[in-house]
């Protein structure tokens, strides 16, 4: 084993018909398609136990086996399954990023608008509707922080 790589465990699967292993509703062709979601849970829950550089060896016991060795295609379909899904969990990343820096800007924009309205209004705070207006316009102004706070703190 190469020393770069992390240690590899082992999740065996069991099955009693190879269709179980693969989702009845997808119409792609069988080495393209998605795992059952149980199936698909199953692997997952085990993989989140070990370590984050651990690599995997995947057992898939199959009671009633079919009459040709499916394992070429079942480890195909597991390996495009999972490649596609990191894949799109990657451009779901890249796409939340480039939503945060949008949303900064928009939100520094519009704060240093409402910062700069409220420190006009701060000469003629004499009146309650203006310090309302004010403390209005400052809360707004850090509200519209909240999205790329939320993105760039909490859900990247």
């Amino acid at each position: 084993m190469p020393k770069n790589h992390g240690p590899v465990h082992q999740i065996e699967l069991r099955v009693s018909e190879l269709s179980q292993l693969f989702n009845s509703m997808d119409p792609t062709p069988f080495h393209h398609r998605d795992l059952d979601p149980d199936a698909e849970e199953f692997l997952e829950s085990w993989a989140l136990e070990f370590p984050q550089d651990s690599h995997f060896r995947i057992v898939v016991h199959i009671q009633n086996m079919p009459p040709d060795d499916p394992t070429p295609v079942v480890a195909e379909a597991i390996h495009n399954y999972f490649d596609y899904k990191s894949l799109l969990m990657k451009r779901n990343l890249r796409v939340l990023l480039l939503e945060g820096r949008t949303s900064l800007l928009i939100g520094l924009g519009f704060l240093a608008f409402c910062m700069l309205g409220a420190d006009s209004l701060a000469s003629y705070a004499f009146s309650p509707y203006l310090r309302v207006l004010k403390e209005g316009l400052t809360i707004g102004g850090w509200v519209a922080m909240w999205r790329p706070m939320q993105i760039f703190l909490y859900e990247w």
